[in-house]
């Protein structure tokens, strides 16, 4: 049973308060095992808070329990958090529909009225239509806390597999529906990470890994993930193994079929990139998968394939990637033929829709949208309405129209109606949100970083601002694994926005936004170039007088979250408050824990050379925690159910930052949300809640009224 779900007497509370909101915290005392140590190429490395990693032992319940005793009090002493959270209730509450797609005779869509925890599949049979709803997965709990975390429609749109999650973790649980009865069927699949279903016939394909032992479903290493085929209404035992390659368990075998379910695409990997790609036939009795790509040097996807000839969106040769073909007679990639060869600008996306090629680049951030032609002439280029993120531009081989959305840091998201046939976009639904946005203004800036290299940040306040130093400004980032932070609209942002902030989003390297290379130069050995960066980034905000030191947050999670904690590490004096959300922050042990190795193409394994470790040890949170560092208020937020970056991470730094720092004149505290995880399927009453104690947290610490 997961630690916080035990109900404990409150006389087993680590008791920890504080003397006054203004004065001294008194945080919860934390052991110390000083017997607990490894050695890497002959260097001791102390681990006394190792114990925090059990998360099913009584003391470390004791322990989340008595931290978010503090943060709590703390918390609720802020006279300005209610009435934060009141104005995100306000304007969170607006009718949220995502773009439409078709399936069968019908079209789909989410919907959220407003304040639901999950937005309701819904659909109709014409635009505009009497609506259906589908599945509605506030009634899957009632806090809210299982969320409906994947949607599968099978070619012909008369059966939909979907998949439940519990918590926030990525444990997923798949079910089928018979759209035509609108009943369930029997059929219910367990322990599958990572992977959604790839109809076939009266089936589908899908990976999953092997059950894991009592106690180690949130925490235990995840490998040896398998392809399986399941036969509806036959019961899982039942599923026939498709592929597994049990001496090399740290290869994760994903699946998907083909249009018209012909081929089956098999795509291995041994981290989060690098991806070896082989197709076989579907339907056969013993598969026998032909190679494309065998090595784990480059990244690529299927478009699509018409007849035999397949559609391939790679980076192989091609930083900035490219659309090549191949007939499947002849895969190897001397054969291939450019379709759409690699440009200047980021190839981020390519779907095969009504026999043309519908393409999303990215220009410094931005999104542009084109067609063409199979042979890769160019027909059109959508307008956009602004400086912005368009997603969805895409669709199944026999669509004739799609949707998409569009926003921005000051554009709400919007949906457009795109005719395959005429090239012609329109407006189908603008989110109504009660904010007056022609009052705020996006602008993107270029600074110099420590190296000299030019990075983008996007700056958005009230039109009019004057910079004088004094506005408080939350400096946003998150520099990995080849993710790049596009501009977007986030309801909790206004909050900032509103009371005459600044939200910074700055694009590091080790992001997506100016390809391969732009992430390679961030990644491994180059890691400190995103902490420089980001550090850059903070430096300009001071020097132009967008801000002050005084007023001025940083924030980033997951991989944001090491960067957070390792720039906090190097420079403390950096900003006034910093929120290190769910990071990786104990480089050293990150392998160890459920998907955690496949990160070690981009970090790098401190246990495979002695230059790599020295390179990690020296910047790793956890262990470059300063004594008496005059750190600026940190709040760390985590969650119990985070089986991606386990909470280990998060409770052995917040445990090491107080243990060193027990005279810091700002707040160190950790704020550990119940029955959630990494962030996916968490209800919108836990969201707000976060974001009003994230923004009171913030403002208080610079003494700033809402």
């Amino acid at each position: 049973m997961p630690y916080l779900l035990k109900i404990l007497p409150f006389s087993l509370f680590i008791t920890g308060c504080f003397n006054e909101l203004e004065g001294k915290l008194n945080y919860p005392h934390s052991r110390k095992d000083n017997t607990v140590t490894d050695t890497y190429f002959n260097v001791t490395v102390a681990d006394p808070y190792r114990w925090l990693e059990d998360d099913n032992s009584d003391e470390t319940a004791d322990w989340v329990k008595a931290q978010n005793k503090v943060t709590f009090n703390y918390l609720n002493q802020i006279s300005q958090r209610q009435k934060i959270r009141n104005r995100l209730e306000e304007i969170w509450d607006y009718e949220k529909v995502s773009a439409p797609f078709k399936r069968g005779d019908n079209y789909y869509y989410y919907k959220n009225a407003g304040l639901q925890n999950h937005s309701v599949l819904c659909s109709v049979s014409e635009l505009g239509g009497e609506e259906k709803i589908i599945i509605d997965p506030n009634t899957f709990s009632k806090d809210g806390t299982v969320a409906l975390s994947g949607a599968y429609f099978n070619k012909e749109g008369n059966l939909l597999g979907y998949a439940k999650s519990k918590g926030g973790s990525d444990w997923k649980e798949f079910y089928i529906k018979d759209l035509t009865s609108g009943n369930d069927l029997m059929d219910h699949l367990k322990w599958i990470k990572f992977s959604g279903m790839s109809w076939a016939g009266d089936g589908f394909y899908y990976s999953r890994f092997p059950e894991p032992g009592e106690g180690g479903e949130l925490d235990a290493s995840n490998e040896n993930s398998a392809v399986y085929y399941h036969q509806l209404g036959t019961d899982q035992t039942k599923d026939k193994l498709i592929y597994a390659d049990p001496e090399n368990p740290k290869i994760s075998n994903y699946i998907s079929t083909s249009f018209d379910e012909k081929y089956l695409y098999l795509y291995r990997t041994t981290g989060t990139h690098g991806t070896a790609l082989y197709f076989s036939k579907t339907g056969e009795e013993s598969h026998e998968f032909t190679p494309v790509m065998e090595n784990f040097d480059f990244d690529h996807g299927v478009v699509g394939n018409i007849e035999d000839t397949l559609y391939l969106h790679t980076n192989y040769n091609a930083p900035n990637w490219r659309l090549v073909k191949f007939s499947f007679n002849s895969p190897s990639s001397k054969n291939w033929i450019d379709v759409l060869p690699e440009s200047e600008h980021p190839l981020n996306s390519v779907s095969l829709v009504n026999g043309m090629l519908l393409v999303k680049y990215s220009v410094d951030v931005s999104s542009r949208l084109f067609v063409y032609s199979l042979n890769g002439e160019l027909e059109a280029e959508v307008e956009l309405p602004t400086v912005g993120t368009a997603s969805g531009f895409g669709g199944r081989q026999d669509d004739i129209e799609v949707f998409y959305n569009f926003t921005s840091f000051a554009y709400p998201p919007t949906t457009f109606r795109f005719d395959v046939n005429t090239f012609t976009s329109t407006l189908y639904k603008k989110s109504k949100v009660d904010i007056d946005f022609s009052r705020y203004e996006t602008k993107q800036i270029f600074y110099s970083s420590r190296d000299g290299e030019k990075i983008p940040m996007f700056i958005t306040h009230k039109k009019g601002l004057y910079y004088d130093g004094t506005a408080p400004t939350l400096l946003y980032a998150y520099g990995g694994f080849n993710i790049s932070i596009n501009p977007y609209f986030s309801v909790s942002r206004m909050i900032l926005l509103e009371s005459g902030g600044i939200y910074a989003s700055a694009n590091l390297r080790g992001g997506g936004e100016y390809g391969e290379n732009w992430h390679r130069d961030g990644m491994q050995l180059k890691k400190q170039n995103v902490f420089d960066d980001f550090i850059a980034a903070a430096d300009f905000l001071v020097a132009n007088n967008y801000t002050s030191k005084e007023r001025l947050a940083v924030k980033g999670g997951s991989n944001g979250g090491l960067l957070v904690g390792a720039v906090l590490n190097q420079r403390p004096d950096l900003c006034a408050v910093a929120f290190p959300a769910v990071g990786v922050m104990d480089m050293l042990r990150y392998t160890k824990f459920t998907i955690g190795w496949a990160w070690a193409v981009e970090y790098g394994n401190p246990e495979e050379s002695k230059e790599m470790f020295e390179y990690i040890y020296n910047y790793s949170p956890l262990h470059t925690i300063k004594e008496e560092g005059n750190y600026p208020a940190v709040m760390v937020t985590t969650a119990d159910h985070d089986d991606r970056v386990v909470p280990a991470h998060s409770f052995k730094y917040a445990a090491t930052l107080q243990e060193k720092n027990r005279n810091n004149s700002k707040p160190l505290l950790i704020r550990i949300e119940t029955d959630a995880g990494h962030g996916a399927g968490k209800p919108t009453s836990k969201k707000i809640e976060e974001a009003a104690d994230i923004w009171a947290f913030f403002f208080h610490n610079i003494n700033h009224h809402f």
